[in-house]
């Protein structure tokens, strides 16, 4: 127990970092769903921290959020948000760092090209929840994916490619080495 509590400041990093991510964003004006930079520190959370870790920072996260908390892209707070258009996408933040930090984790020492395959994997997770939920509030599984994927697949292959990088420094590795043991 001892030996994961050291690393309840990272978790916490983790969350304070998504939520200043949700603070970097462009509006789209034909999607409720905006750019932002969240998705970059969710997929380091899982690369970094490892499954139950990275998931944990990002329930940190979104308990802020609920709880009223501006931390939520555009500023906001409040469970109207989780339960809005775009809230799928925030609960797949939550399996998209499981997922990623248990693959992440599968290997003893991860390779650039197995952190880009585990993030591109989170991606999927995030769209799939993501999408989900806002087919419900636009009517249609397909307008969803118009909406909710096709204006944002290029940054987030910027961000899978940018958060393998990240996690494969020597001094990142180092930290992954750690939570290993």
């Amino acid at each position: 127990m001892l030996k994961k509590t050291r690393f309840i400041p990272l978790v916490a990093l983790f969350a304070v970092l998504t939520a200043l991510g949700a603070y970097i964003f462009i509006p789209l004006p034909f999607t409720p769903v905006p750019i932002t930079l969240q998705t970059l520190f969710v997929y380091l959370s899982g690369d970094i921290l490892g499954g139950y870790l990275g998931a944990l920072s990002q329930v940190i996260y979104i308990l802020l959020g609920i709880s009223g908390l501006p931390v939520f892209a555009r500023g906001r707070g409040g469970i109207e948000v989780l339960i809005g258009p775009t809230g799928g996408y925030l609960i797949g933040f939550i399996a998209a760092a499981f997922i990623i930090g248990k693959l992440a984790k599968l290997r003893s020492s991860p390779a650039f090209i197995w952190f880009i395959f585990s993030n591109l994997i989170g991606t999927i997770i995030i769209y799939g929840i993501g999408v989900f939920q806002l087919s419900i509030w636009v009517g249609s599984f397909k307008k969803a994916v118009m909406l909710g994927v096709f204006p944002f697949l290029i940054g987030d292959l910027i961000k899978v490619w940018l958060a393998a990088y990240i996690a494969t420094r020597n001094q990142i590795m180092k930290i992954i080495h750690l939570l290993k043991n």
